[in-house]
């Protein structure tokens, strides 16, 4: 499998499956994180091809592995900030997945799983927005903290710091609301 990099200039040679490689393996997920500031999902998918258009329309230098994926946040970051001034829209939400259980017997597990999940998110949502922001971008984007660091124009350190008192924040709201830890 080639990295974004190799594909975003593979695409600037001309290679129009390189483009489809990005928009397939990123779309879905930079529609979600959108929606979580403009609360329109119809307009977080005219805002994801907006940002793949910023970046596919001009040559754009992006470095080292994992950068195009930061950079692409970035473009859809400043597209929903600029949108959501617009509209006064306060405060960041992320939408909670929906999922069946594959089979009966796992149905117990996905259960389980579904009310942590909603507990997880319930207290997410409480958080200020930029540890909830953060958390989002390092853990479930996947994002490196100097790749988060460049979505949210702030330094890694500051970024770290972000992380940190969001953990920490989270972890007291989810024992004030009675979460079990299944290490303890």
């Amino acid at each position: 499998m080639i990295s974004d990099e190799a594909a975003y200039r593979r695409y600037l040679c001309g290679e129009e499956k390189a483009a489809e490689l990005l928009v397939e393996k990123y779309g879905d997920a930079l529609t979600l994180y959108i929606n979580g500031y403009i609360k329109d999902i119809y307009e977080a998918e005219d805002f994801m091809i907006e940002a793949f258009s910023q970046i596919f329309a001009k040559e754009r230098p992006v470095g080292g592995e994992g950068s195009f994926k930061a950079y692409l946040y970035k473009t859809a970051r400043n597209l929903a900030l600029r949108h959501r001034q617009k509209r006064r829209i306060i405060f960041l939400r992320m939408d909670e997945m929906d999922f069946e259980p594959q089979s009966s017997a796992l149905a117990d597990t996905e259960l389980m799983r579904s009310e942590r999940d909603r507990q997880l998110y319930a207290a997410l949502k409480k958080l200020k927005a930029e540890y909830r922001e953060a958390l989002y971008l390092v853990y479930l984007e996947g994002m490196s903290y100097r790749d988060a660091a460049a979505v949210m124009a702030k330094s890694e350190p500051q970024v770290t710091n972000l992380v940190y008192r969001g953990k920490q924040s989270l972890k007291t709201i989810l024992e004030q609301e009675g979460f079990i830890y299944a290490d303890e």
